[in-house]
């Protein structure tokens, strides 16, 4: 007889954890919602003016990347900046095919213009803390592996179009805590010919153990409950560590201390109404503390990762006009670096 599945843990909507270790990521939320989860296929061919393809970086491991090329290259000898994303989603769920990065990275391609890489991270609970983070640093490492012009490895996307000298980091949500790990593991190696430009963290889970003012006071949102949060971190952390942990809580004190850390300039993106703000700006505080060029991007009356609903996007003047000044921004910060 076959023994039944127990549920053992499940982050409303998003994920379901079984006691023998499998994890189900089936869309269970409004239906409504879902074609924001579903996958789009990679396109070699330019629509609404970018190609996109996926291409394999780690035989060894699998790691893949989505790399999206704009139609609209400036002029024939004008190399593009690099925009090197790191997808949200606790960790835990989500992935670099999604509608919804997908319409955003698309129309960020097309608008700065640049050469977005997108990296399909490994997930928790199976993959636990560091692995995305490690992810992230491989797909970097791999940048700099074509910016040599190494023999194995060569990208025609990137090695005819690219400009190595102008590598952003990019992340959404957890992705941005993965912005940080990677500009610090960055700061001590030699990256050349290879340059990291700057860094954009939008919305990152910075949290700490002790709840703070805003995660009591500020509305949840589709994208971020409390319960999400803490539900996705319990399942991501290394076993027995808090959110105190170094990749959550950066500017805390189990992290290395920031001013000792070689970091890029950085672009930090807070939602006016984030659950998560008060934690953001403890992070933004620290960073100007030690003395780091780090300039704040605020979207005023908007909560956690609001441009990646599309939903709201659209239906929602207020909405957009705040997603199209975000983009603004971050095309400004690009285009001064």
């Amino acid at each position: 007889m076959v023994q039944e599945k127990k549920i053992v843990d499940e982050v409303s909507g998003w994920l379901t954890v079984y006691d023998d270790g499998s994890v189900d990521r089936a869309w269970t939320g409004p239906p409504e919602v879902k074609f924001m989860t579903e996958p789009v296929p990679p396109h070699e061919n330019f629509v609404e003016g970018v190609a996109t393809r996926d291409v394999t970086i780690d035989s060894n491991s699998g790691l893949k990347v989505r790399i999206y090329l704009p139609e609209q290259i400036p002029t024939t000898n004008t190399k593009l900046p690099i925009i090197l994303h790191f997808h949200g989603g606790g960790f835990c769920i989500s992935q670099a095919d999604w509608f919804m990065y997908y319409s955003i990275y698309t129309r960020l391609a097309r608008s700065v213009p640049a050469i977005c890489v997108s990296v399909y991270l490994r997930l928790a609970p199976e993959n636990k803390l560091p692995a995305a983070c490690d992810d992230g640093y491989a797909a970097l490492l791999w940048l700099r592996s074509l910016a040599k012009g190494e023999s194995q490895s060569h990208e025609p996307w990137l090695n005819e179009h690219a400009d190595f000298n102008r590598v952003f980091l990019i992340g959404d949500s957890s992705g941005g805590n993965i912005v940080h790990q990677v500009a610090a593991r960055a700061g001590e190696v030699d990256l050349g010919p290879l340059r990291l430009a700057g860094g954009i963290p939008v919305h990152p889970g910075f949290v700490r153990a002790e709840q703070s003012k805003s995660e009591l006071e500020q509305p949840e949102s589709p994208f971020l409950t409390l319960d999400m949060a803490d539900k996705f971190l319990a399942l991501a952390l290394p076993l027995g560590s808090t959110k105190n942990h170094p990749i959550t809580c950066p500017m805390g004190s189990t992290a290395p201390p920031i001013d000792g850390l070689d970091l890029p300039p950085i672009l930090f993106c807070v939602a006016e109404k984030d659950l998560l703000k008060d934690t953001e700006m403890e992070y933004y505080e620290a960073m100007k503390k030690a003395n780091k060029d780090v300039e704040l991007f605020i979207s005023h009356g908007m909560s956690h990762s609001f441009y990646l609903n599309k939903i709201a996007v659209e239906m929602d003047p207020n909405t957009a006009a705040q997603t199209t000044a975000l983009f603004e921004g971050i095309k400004e910060f690009i285009n001064k670096h």
